[in-house]
């Protein structure tokens, strides 16, 4: 499925013909990056996807390097502020699993329908040299800070099963939706389908609430055995 374009994720320079330009080799190296990976990313595909030579992307940025690390830091950047715009829409009265819930949907359609930035960014966390991870840290970390007060309001109003550790469980579940940047595939299964069980599965698996009566089922009753006669 087709990725929606970049929500202007770069249009500092006031859409003039050289920010288009330099916005489409971003657009491209995102692409190429959440596919094939930083090792395997190199100028001239970029320079292929964004229909240009290679040579004219080094007007645009000093290196491959510089491009891959802007590529990586606009991806958890504009994630947090669609994850963050999501829980600001919702009412202040909102409860702490709904928040979470709301921000687990949020993070899987940014990460996997609408932005090559935010995959490339998570599928390459772990490969991409020290020399520019920093700037990708910082923001993941201020990120991470999203979650930590989910889960600490959470745990603050008591809805989090107690035996859990709030920053495992939280780690756990991110831990989670970032892996299906790694396997879902729309051919096996719609988006929807995955953001449902995902949904349920944080739900059931943190809320110290116990299951409705309602949804479980009713036990049958047994029916009282005969006494047997007596023979003599």
């Amino acid at each position: 499925m087709a990725r929606k374009p970049a929500r202007k994720e770069h249009d500092e320079a006031g859409g003039t013909k050289s920010a288009t330009t330099r916005l489409r080799i971003l657009d491209a190296a995102a692409h190429v990056l959440s596919r094939k990976g930083f090792a395997g990313t190199r100028l001239t595909d970029v320079a292929e996807t964004a229909d240009m030579q290679a040579p004219g992307i080094y007007y645009y940025f000093p290196s491959r390097e510089d491009l891959i690390e802007e590529v990586m830091w606009s991806g958890i950047a504009h994630m947090a502020q669609h994850v963050q715009g999501t829980l600001d829409e919702l009412p202040p009265e909102a409860a702490p699993l709904d928040r979470i819930e709301a921000a687990v949907e949020s993070h899987l359609r940014y990460q996997l329908e609408i932005s090559d930035y935010t995959t490339a960014a998570i599928r390459n966390a772990g490969q991409i040299p020290e020399n520019i991870r920093a700037r990708y840290t910082a923001e993941a970390n201020r990120y991470g800070d999203i979650w930590r007060k989910l889960f600490e309001d959470a745990r603050r109003e008591g809805v989090l099963r107690p035996e859990l550790d709030a920053r495992a469980a939280r780690m756990l579940v991110l831990g989670a939706l970032n892996w299906a940047a790694e396997w879902w595939n729309p051919r096996r299964g719609s988006l929807d389908q995955v953001i449902r069980t995902a949904k349920s599965i944080v739900r059931n698996g943190l809320s110290s609430e116990p299951e409705a009566e309602a949804e479980r089922p009713a036990p049958r009753k047994a029916r009282p055995r005969k006494a047997a006669k007596a023979t003599g």
